[in-house]
């Protein structure tokens, strides 16, 4: 049973930071793509980033230069470090993990950026 477990999520000024964490269980983690989507309310969840196995990232247009995904597979992780964070930033963040055709979600992680 994959599960996915986000934290760190809370409430940040705009130009803060904050730095999110998903950790994996159930699953050859090294071997999966992973990503991080968001829901901002009354809005679709969208994509925030992705990372694959072999560590490459892609970055939706808004998050480009100020979030940076990274993952450690020693410790089954994923990382979504946010900078120079926007009040258009808040949203719920989920995690994301894709095995073959399966996508597997966290709970969610709430982060709220005030102006």
């Amino acid at each position: 049973q994959v599960q996915l477990v986000e934290s760190g999520g809370g409430l940040a000024q705009a130009g803060g930071s904050l730095r999110l964490s998903c950790a994996a269980s159930g699953t050859f983690f090294v071997f999966n793509n992973m990503g991080w989507y968001r829901q901002a309310p009354g809005k679709q969840r969208e994509l925030v980033g992705s990372i694959t196995s072999s560590g490459r990232t892609n970055y939706a247009d808004s998050v480009k230069g100020r979030f940076t995904i990274s993952r450690d597979n020693a410790r089954n992780t994923m990382y979504l470090q946010m900078n120079s964070l926007k009040p258009e930033d808040t949203a719920v963040y989920y995690c994301n993990l894709k095995r073959g055709l399966v996508d597997y979600w966290g709970q969610g992680t709430q982060v709220t950026v005030s102006s």
